[in-house]
């Protein structure tokens, strides 16, 4: 409903469901808040948003008005409203000086200095003179991890912190202590933060309390570095991110709002997971192998070496993708190698459970949600995911739509959305219903009303019997286990009573009949009439781009190779470490045919070994591409930075770029202007029709040219002369970008309010923290003025309808006297994705190898912790330690797949030899 408030004297017209705070900064007025958040709602603990009020517009019944607090004060017809006042003025004084009081003068050393809201509240209430002159009270400083730095003396009591990371990210070990004027907020005890969302307490508080403990090693003030908007490339959500640069380095990573996908809040491993990027052995120079010695190469050197070679000495050339590279450049692998010898990379159990998915996406009728989308569904489904470990952003979002139930009775009772501890007063043991399938527990299981832990294969059949049960035409379970038929009238019973259910699974599991029975629910609710959903998570960042450019696997390219009659066969590797994907014994028996070996990497991998010719690349955050995410969504990156400006000897090219150079020279093609990303765009939608909507996440090629750059710094950068002052005192020549609408400077348009939807940085005058998005939002928490950057190609035909999946599988049964074990995977937020492994303070909370077993097979195999199991799988031998479990289904091994050593493809593999080794 709307409805006309006054403000200022001018009349508007808004939503009777907001607060006056979030009307006001929604129509572009700058009013100070602190303990207010957009996802948070209000609670009006730090007084500091206060406006006056008037009974009528004419104010003659009410003269001298009075104080409210716009925060907690909903913006109800007829309201007249006075911003700039000279009492109200005076009163945010008062109460910001009070809230200063103890507060320390350390701005210059403070981290969040040039990025801080109490910073900008400060300056935008006037409050320039401190009278307090006694001594100020002093809290210790807690040790939160390696990601996370506590300085609780900068504290304002806002709030903020805790409301974000008990009520709304679930966390349990960050609380707040004391009372009255000695309020402390940390943990029981010093120790890791246990969330995995622990990193967006840095952007969440105000002030300098909670800050980015990984950006002390390349700290830099925010004027003076470069920022580029780009898309987090460590699973496959697909959250918007900020990345920064000073001297060559990659120095923060920041939340990007974007009102589909992420809005204000990462994951950890997205936060902190980057600086790999940054890492000292990773190829900046092509380098030839010569015998048993490396020559390093000039970018001419390595495209005519590469392109004669080819050309010349081998009869056929095969190329392995990648689904942690960019469709551009899987696609120009692609184009020089030809479609029928191109490969995915992808191992051939996980290519098939990704071709289901599209397959189910595309033509089964079922509307997929996007991530925001979620929180709205009242009962959700997960079949065998571990959100919280392989898809985190996700799992947030369940979490919020777990509070779906209570927000709705609030709303019945006349509380609105805002007023959060109302909600939370009002809601005890309200709660939308979440069901879980696994192999063991998962961090959501403290939200489930039902859980229920089998083997993979037990789990698609319970799948298959839900189904059945919500529609008798649906294939019925034979021998279905009657134990469960409890749990089984638990999860029909949530799923029919919901007017829009959500059913969440994935490849991660490792079962594509998990992935069918997945399909037959949402089938089955979507006949009944229900408003469904289905939701799959998926390994990597571009695995759904990468099988809809090509169909044929990893494992087809080893046989293809190792099977081939052509004496000379050249192979190029593109991002991929074949290791991780492939046995050891059929990669080396691939490659001993192999003529010529191409690596393509920005990661030193163990191929690289092997290769004839290594090609430097860039990572993504020196690079422009698109990746498409779980939900069938393209998205772009932009680079931050280009290596060669600060390491004049460096040749790091773009994989696309590398490979069309070479292309160009194979065929001695000569281009008639020089190569970007859109010619590469262009003849992607060319060859595949049903990718055009990537073409709308790339700039537009007539503002690249002709209209004014974005920049990409803020508008105090300063930092191009002492950059190089070692070398030149003079300020160098600023790179242009040729591929997108940037300017690798302060110099371009900062127009929030622009019609282009990629943001480089939060920033708008008086606003330097993350507080800014407020300004670049069509509303308050809305979506970005220009729409949120991203177009899905994957679109749903929601009159289609695929047949009844039926590959029920065999229920689970242990053999007696068989020593065979069944593999299945423990994914792990931090560690099992491959490049953010790599980072320093992602290894420091990497847990160290194990393996898992239940305990009553420990106590058949008289296992005892003190022991380690070793066994043989896929021919390779692994001796870890031991940890058990009471939930994982006997006969199973579980392990942490990823890992170093432990390579993801020996999920649903068989464990041989099993036996305890003494320490």
């Amino acid at each position: 409903m709307m409805v006309s408030i006054y403000i200022e004297g001018k009349k508007y017209t808004v939503e009777d469901s907001k607060n006056i705070l979030e009307v006001c900064l929604s129509l572009g007025f700058n009013i100070p808040y602190f303990c207010w958040h957009p996802a948070l709602g209000s609670i009006g603990a730090c007084r500091q948003c206060a406006v006056k009020k008037y009974r009528d517009n004419n104010k003659i019944n009410d003269m001298e008005g009075y104080l409210v607090m716009s925060c907690m004060t909903p913006a109800s017809d007829g309201s007249v409203i006075t911003i700039f006042d000279d009492e109200v003025e005076e009163f945010r004084k008062n109460i910001l000086e009070l809230l200063m009081i103890n507060h320390p003068h350390d701005c210059p050393i403070c981290e969040e200095g040039g990025n801080c809201h109490l910073q900008d509240m400060t300056v935008m209430v006037g409050q320039t003179y401190r009278r307090y002159r006694f001594t100020k009270r002093t809290h210790y400083n807690q040790y939160l991890g390696p990601f996370i730095s506590h300085e609780m003396n900068r504290c304002i009591s806002c709030y903020r912190c805790v409301r974000y990371y008990s009520d709304y990210a679930g966390g349990d070990d960050l609380g707040v202590f004391g009372a009255h004027d000695n309020i402390y907020f940390g943990r029981a005890t010093d120790g890791m933060l246990r969330s995995e969302f622990s990193g967006n307490l840095v952007e969440v508080c105000p002030t300098g309390v909670f800050t980015d403990k990984t950006q002390l090693k390349y700290y830099t003030r925010k004027w003076d570095m470069l920022f580029a908007p780009s898309i987090c490339q460590q699973c496959s959500i697909g959250c918007n991110i900020i990345v920064g640069e000073r001297y060559g380095k990659l120095s923060r990573v920041e939340n990007r709002y974007n009102g589909n996908i992420n809005t204000y809040f990462l994951c950890d491993r997205g936060r902190f997971g980057c600086d790999y990027v940054n890492i000292d052995n990773r190829p900046k120079n092509p380098l030839h192998k010569k015998g048993d010695d490396w020559v390093m190469l000039n970018e001419e050197q390595a495209i005519q070496e590469a392109a004669s070679t080819l050309k010349y000495n081998c009869n056929k050339i095969i190329g392995i993708g990648s689904s942690r590279a960019s469709m551009e450049s899987n696609f120009a692998l692609l184009k020089l190698v030809g479609s029928d010898n191109f490969y995915t990379g992808i191992n051939s159990c996980e290519q098939e459970r990704l071709l289901l998915i599209v397959e189910i996406l595309c033509n089964g009728g079922i509307y997929v949600p996007s991530l925001r989308e979620i929180e709205s569904y009242d009962a959700i489904l997960i079949l065998g995911e571990d959100l919280t470990q392989t898809g985190a952003r996700l799992a947030l979002s369940v979490r919020q739509a777990f509070k779906g139930k209570a927000r709705k009775e609030a709303k019945a009772q006349g509380i609105f959305d805002w007023q959060s501890a109302a909600i939370i007063n009002n809601s005890q043991n309200i709660k939308n219903p979440i069901l879980i399938t696994g192999i063991d527990k998962t961090k959501l299981d403290d939200i489930a009303v039902l859980t229920y832990y089998d083997s993979v294969q037990n789990q698609a059949r319970f799948g298959f019997a839900i189904a059945h049960a919500l529609d008798n035409t649906a294939p019925s379970v034979k021998d279905f286990d009657y134990k469960l038929n409890d749990k089984l009238n638990i999860a029909v019973q949530k799923l029919m009573e919901a007017r829009k259910p959500l059913i969440i699974s994935g490849s991660n599991s490792g079962s594509k009949e998990l992935i069918a029975s997945a399909a037959n629910i949402a089938r089955a609710l979507k006949n009944r009439g229900s408003d469904v959903g289905i939701t799959f998570i998926v390994s990597e960042v571009n695995s759904m781009g990468l099988v809809m450019l090509g169909k044929k696997s990893l494992d087809a390219a080893l046989t293809d190779i190792c099977s081939s009659q052509t004496s000379s066969i050249g192979l190029i590797v593109l991002e991929n470490d074949l290791y991780r994907h492939a046995k050891a014994t059929q990669v080396n028996a691939a490659l001993n045919k192999i003529n010529y070996l191409i690596v393509l990497d920005h990661q030193y991998n163990l191929i690289q070994e092997k290769a004839n010719l290594v090609l430097s690349v860039s990572s993504f955050a020196e690079s422009d591409g698109t990746v498409i995410n779980y939900e069938g969504r393209a998205q772009r990156f932009f680079s931050v930075y280009k290596p060669q400006v600060y390491e004049k000897s460096a040749v790091v090219l773009e994989s696309w770029r590398w490979l069309y150079l070479i292309y160009d020279c194979y065929t001695n093609y000569i281009r008639k202007k020089s190569l970007d990303i859109d010619q590469v765009i262009d003849v992607i939608i060319y060859y595949f029709p049903e990718l055009v909507g990537i073409k709308q996440t790339s700039p537009d090629a007539s503002f690249r040219i002709h209209g004014q750059k974005l920049a990409r710094a803020p508008h105090r950068y300063s930092g191009r002369t002492a950059i190089h002052t070692n070398v030149d005192i003079h300020e160098p020549y600023i790179s242009k970008d040729d591929d997108t609408m940037f300017s690798f400077s302060m110099e371009g348009s900062h127009n929030v309010q622009s019609v282009h939807k990629q943001v480089a940085f939060a920033w708008a005058p008086g606003w330097n923290s993350p507080q800014a998005w407020n300004k670049f939002q069509d509303k308050v928490g809305g979506h970005l003025y220009s729409g949120d950057p991203g177009v899905r190609v994957l679109n749903t035909n929601s009159s289609a309808t695929l047949s009844w999946f039926d590959m029920i599988p065999q229920s689970f049964k242990i053999i007696k006297n068989i020593d065979r074990w069944l593999i299945v995977p423990y994914w792990h937020l931090f560690g099992s994705e491959e490049t953010s492994q790599r980072s320093k303070c992602i290894q420091d909370c990497m847990p160290n190898p194990y393996v898992m077993i239940n305990q009553s097979d420990a106590l058949q195999l008289n296992i005892q912790k003190n022991m380690l199991l070793k066994f043989t799988c896929a021919e390779q031998i692994l001796c870890l330690p031991i940890k058990f479990s009471i939930n994982l289904p006997k006969g199973h091994i579980g392990l942490p797949l990823g890992f170093p050593d432990i390579p993801v493809f020996l999920s649903g593999m068989y464990a041989y030899d099993v036996q305890g080794v003494l320490l």
